[in-house]
């Protein structure tokens, strides 16, 4: 696959050509390792808010679910109620599928419990980082042996909308796999990033 040429004269990943939003996404977040609990539970939120529809829909109405959550702050959204969910299905801002809302507010309870159980939700998810060896040429798969297992355990504890797929692009996009294409310029500041991080514990 091609990589896209910016209008740096740099090549990045293919997919970045598909919108305008999706070149500082993937320059300054896509890959690069995150530990705060915040924000892996937005972005695990947001992927199965995806389901079914393309990122860029989402990243667009991203502020939007922002607002809408919390700012995903999981001890905030447990206590939502079902006025709350009548309230957001009403949110034209967003994607108003109900079987999603109830999903983030039942996996905010979840993940007040894992908190509770491992320490934090970083401490949890980061056990599925691949091992390098193992990992496939970038972005020639949809799913791993760690992203079925993670997506298996997030289940077994309750977790909804959280099958293997959106669990390997939750991997993807908060680096605990580096897929950026080989010649991407974004590859080497990623790597750089994942070699400085301290993996939670």
């Amino acid at each position: 696959m091609p990589d896209f040429i910016a209008p740096d004269g740099n090549p990045r990943c293919q997919w970045c050509g598909g919108a305008p939003e999706f070149l500082p996404y993937h320059d300054n977040e896509w890959g690069f390792p995150v530990d705060n609990d915040q924000r892996l539970f937005e972005k695990l939120c947001l992927e199965s808010f995806q389901s079914g529809l393309s990122w860029r829909t989402i990243l667009n109405k991203r502020e939007n679910f922002r607002t809408a959550f919390h700012h995903f702050d999981f001890h905030q959204v447990a206590h939502f109620s079902e006025d709350d969910v009548q309230r957001l299905l009403q949110d034209a801002g967003i994607i108003r599928h109900r079987g999603k809302i109830e999903a983030v507010i039942n996996n905010a309870q979840r993940a007040q419990v894992m908190v509770e159980q491992e320490g934090s939700l970083a401490a949890f998810f980061w056990r599925y980082e691949p091992d390098a060896d193992s990992i496939a040429a970038p972005q020639t798969q949809t799913t791993s042996p760690e992203s079925i297992a993670l997506s298996k355990e997030l289940k077994k504890r309750g977790w909804k909308f959280v099958g293997p797929t959106t669990a390997f692009a939750f991997m993807q996009a908060m680096g605990l796999l580096n897929d950026h294409s080989l010649s991407c310029i974004t590859r080497d500041r990623v790597e750089q990033a994942r070699q400085r991080f301290q993996r939670p514990v």
